[in-house]
């Protein structure tokens, strides 16, 4: 994953981001590079909030995940009891 990728998943527009931080966008590109995402989010967390609220994305970009089909269920007759 890509730090803008990243930054759209997070509902940030990475543009506006890039052009009025542009030290700060540096920065964290290169700390991203270097660590999971997931981590990178439990070091940035407080941070990345006050970048989303400054630079929110407009348009919303839907990923869509393959829908996985039902299980079936066999389908079983109930037993009745043998009577002699």
């Amino acid at each position: 994953m890509k730090f803008d990728e990243y930054l759209s998943s997070k509902k940030i527009d990475s543009k506006k981001y890039k052009t009025a931080e542009p030290a700060q966008y540096a920065e964290f590109e290169k700390i991203f590079d270097q660590v999971h995402p997931d981590s990178f989010t439990q070091q940035k967390l407080f941070l990345i909030n006050k970048i989303r609220r400054a630079h929110k994305l407009e348009e919303q970009v839907e990923v869509k995940k393959a829908a996985a089909p039902k299980a079936m269920r066999p389908k079983v007759k109930p037993l009745k009891p043998k009577t002699s």
